[in-house]
């Protein structure tokens, strides 16, 4: 059985999965799921409705163009079985989604390398603006690393302790108190 795209969210329609409306002159809507089947109802455009993937590419959120895409294209040619094809397609498909995957993360990293810059200068001056929260933090920070130090070391001497008591053979766990 062949796995269709949902003609609104453009997401995948599994065989026995969603519904098809066929208009009067016989062109097939397929949909994945009733909430696309209801916006097509409402008459509602899919770039435009943002959970869509065809919002996501017209907003450059999503690779519009990509030589990998060429092989999701429907074809209407009738091909005879063969074992042998349907195991090379079957593997040529994982490569090529393989590549899509690592192309669209590319093209996500890409996209994301302003955002990070940004996302610095946001945080900075909403430090700027709350400096007062902070500076007693601050003036405190020297004595809560001088805790954290300390309590560090406490740890350290624990285990040793403990791992010295397994050295040297008693393992029941009735080493003598030190104090």
């Amino acid at each position: 059985m062949r796995v269709e795209k949902c003609y609104f969210c453009s997401s995948p329609c599994y065989p026995g999965h969603g519904m098809v409306f066929v208009r009067n002159d016989s062109k097939q809507f397929r949909f994945c799921r009733s909430k696309c089947h209801r916006n097509f109802n409402k008459k509602r455009n899919p770039r435009k409705v943002k959970w869509t993937k065809a919002y996501r590419k017209t907003r450059g959120k999503e690779m519009a163009v990509d030589s990998t895409f060429d092989f999701e294209k429907r074809r209407n040619r009738p091909v005879k079985y063969d074992r042998d094809l349907m195991s090379k397609t079957i593997l040529a498909m994982k490569k090529v989604e393989t590549i899509q995957k690592a192309r669209e993360l590319r093209f996500f990293d890409n996209r994301m390398q302003d955002a990070k810059a940004e996302k610095k200068k946001q945080a900075r001056v909403e430090i700027e603006k709350s400096i007062e929260l902070l500076a007693p933090a601050v003036a405190n920070r020297e004595e809560v690393m001088r805790n954290v130090v300390d309590s560090a070391r406490q740890r350290i001497a624990a285990r040793k302790k403990s791992a010295t008591r397994l050295t040297t053979g008693d393992s029941s766990g009735n080493a003598m108190q030190e104090d």
